[in-house]
């Protein structure tokens, strides 16, 4: 606690006058600021919380102004001293980051304060890790079982079938999805004195659906259905003839799943005038599949932090999403769910160890 009578009533008038000025630099403003705060006794944490700056940087302005009046609130060259670190001590902080990630910014301000003996606030470190090119995102999940070259050759495949497309031909991306009847936590923005919980619910019932998605119209046929395996892959593709009677053929890119192979299938694919064509995705590359794409769009919209008391309700929900809010909002999300695909390898990627 600092009490009251830090500044002399000529010094207090000038940082008053100071502050009044039109074209006052921001950073002199927060000094003055910090003094006039102390100045009226406040506390250190609650003045560092208001103008969101470190300990050590507020500490350093009063000793400034201590050794030098209040001609120290427009020196540039006391930057230095302002709870920063040096040049030499960045670097060695992001390579430090770089080899081994922290997840907070808690564990980074931490790891300031001990490495380097500066503290920073939230928002000062935030604004460091971002000058340093670092940004706060999720690891891919890579599979290691990927094939680099089928990814490749995959890819240019598609590239070419989608450019050179005839105007009777359609290609879907095709899959399945489980949702579970259960809330999923995500992150948003709350209050900072509220504590957010969701409920949770004790059932295991989830949703079984067997989807497709046309990137051209947005068009997305599924059904619903108790168990997704042969018979629901016809189903899906009767529904897709059904859907395109002006197509001649209808390419529909598929995972390697045992059902999606299974000798049911493969007779019905084998019908006189069938148009369904089979592109196999390359195997473990969920990830040039765009329908997965809109799956987590799904689950954005329908349980991200939203309870469902029933299972009644939490079906009609996913039901409602596919049904109406896809035809509804597609261009809200097309930027989302897209054919954007790139080749996914340990040689492009940090892996975490």
């Amino acid at each position: 606690m600092c009490g009251g009578g830090l500044l002399s009533d000529e010094d207090r008038a000038w940082l008053r006058r100071y502050m009044n000025r039109r074209k006052a630099n921001g950073l002199c403003v927060r000094r003055a600021n910090a003094l006039l705060a102390l100045d009226k006794g406040r506390d250190e944490e609650d003045v560092c919380d208001f103008l969101e700056i470190g300990g050590t940087m507020l500490r350093g302005w009063l000793s400034a102004y201590k050794e030098q009046g209040v001609s120290f609130l427009e020196m540039r060259a006391y930057s230095a001293r302002e709870g920063h670190l040096t040049r030499e001590q960045e670097a060695a902080l992001k390579a430090h980051l770089r080899d081994r990630p922290m997840r907070d910014t808690n564990e980074i301000r931490a790891h300031i304060r001990t490495a380097y003996g500066q503290d920073y606030s939230v928002s000062g470190c935030g604004k460091l890790l971002h000058r340093l090119g670092f940004a706060y995102k999720k690891p891919d999940r890579l599979p290691t079982q990927a094939d680099v070259q089928e990814q490749r050759d995959f890819i240019e495949r598609y590239n070419a079938l989608q450019n050179h497309l005839p105007e009777d031909e359609a290609i879907y991306f095709g899959d399945a999805v489980h949702p579970d009847h259960q809330v999923r936590p995500a992150h948003g923005w709350f209050y900072k004195d509220d504590k957010p919980a969701v409920s949770a619910n004790s059932g295991r019932k989830r949703v079984n659906i067997h989807g497709a998605l046309c990137l051209e119209n947005f068009d997305a046929p599924f059904v619903e259905v108790e168990k997704v395996n042969a018979d629901s892959t016809i189903a899906l593709f009767e529904r897709l003839e059904s859907r395109n009677k002006d197509k001649r053929v209808i390419h529909v890119i598929l995972d390697n799943a045992r059902y999606h192979h299974a000798e049911k299938v493969r007779e019905w694919l084998s019908r006189p005038r069938c148009k369904i064509r089979i592109i196999w995705l390359p195997s473990y590359a969920p990830h040039l599949n765009s329908i997965e794409r809109l799956w987590g769009v799904m689950h954005k919209y329908v349980t991200h932090n939203k309870f469902y008391k029933t299972y009644k309700e939490f079906t009609e929900a996913i039901l409602r999403f596919l049904r109406e809010t896809i035809p509804k909002e597609w261009k809200n999300f097309r930027d989302t769910v897209t054919d954007n695909f790139r080749v996914i390898s340990a040689e492009s990627c940090k892996i975490l160890t």
